[in-house]
């Protein structure tokens, strides 16, 4: 998922999403606590998903907190 492709989609879309995400990132952790087999690669890809959701939410809020 690119940034460029949540930038088309609504706010409450973003939020959804990101909500999606949180729980596939529990998940992840639930099934390496249980000793399941996990992809140790798909936990930078579902937090570096989370974090561009989050960045471009704050985008459409118009909040910079840098400045």
């Amino acid at each position: 998922m690119e940034a460029k492709e949540l930038r088309a989609r609504a706010r409450e879309d973003l939020a959804e999403e990101l909500l999606k995400l949180r729980k596939e990132q529990f998940a992840l952790r639930m099934q390496q606590a249980t000793g399941q087999a996990v992809k140790p690669d798909q936990f930078v890809k579902v937090r570096r998903n989370i974090a561009r959701v989050k960045t471009v939410m704050r985008e459409q809020a118009g909040g910079d907190p840098k400045k």
